[in-house]
């Protein structure tokens, strides 16, 4: 199965009807099934601290959301998962391209690459790290449900070799 299109199986399976998106290389083919799938609300946004705000939102409105973006976007977003995420208990799916890791070319990306998951600890938010496509279509449903259920924010962090 090809790892684009277990990503988008697995939010549909887990009933995801509302997506914000930042431009990502390795989400760009997932970031195209969203934005063609009319059951799905899809907003690109800029900055991920903007699409959190608006992911609460959404989930204020009895939407199901998730947002889509790079790892590198976390440190922006650190203020907002604290303070409106984890303090009022929203959940959202965050399915992050976890670039800095094995493989990655750019160099600027690696230093992100390790901080990733020590911050997601530092914050208290549980994690996945599928290893293939068919681990990422039961893990991101299954994280959407932890995230429902806990009040939480729950992230899947998708490797270089993932994609």
């Amino acid at each position: 199965m090809d790892s684009s299109q277990a990503v988008y199986e697995a939010l549909k399976k887990a009933g995801i009807d509302f997506v914000v998106t930042l431009p990502c290389v390795n989400l760009g083919e997932v970031l195209k099934m969203v934005e063609c799938d009319p059951e799905i609300k899809h907003v690109p946004v800029t900055r991920e601290e903007e699409g959190f705000g608006i992911c609460a939102g959404a989930f204020m409105g009895g939407k199901k959301p998730a947002i889509l973006m790079q790892n590198s976007g976390l440190g922006n977003s650190v203020n907002a998962l604290a303070s409106l995420f984890k303090l009022y208990q929203f959940p959202v799916l965050m399915v992050m391209s976890h670039r800095g890791t094995l493989g990655e070319k750019i160099s600027a990306q690696i230093p992100m690459g390790k901080a990733t998951p020590k911050v997601l600890d530092a914050l208290d938010i549980p994690y996945f790290n599928p290893k293939t496509p068919e681990e990422a279509l039961k893990v991101i449903s299954d994280a959407w449900s932890l995230s429902e259920t806990g009040g939480t924010p729950v992230g899947i962090l998708l490797d270089i070799g993932f994609w």
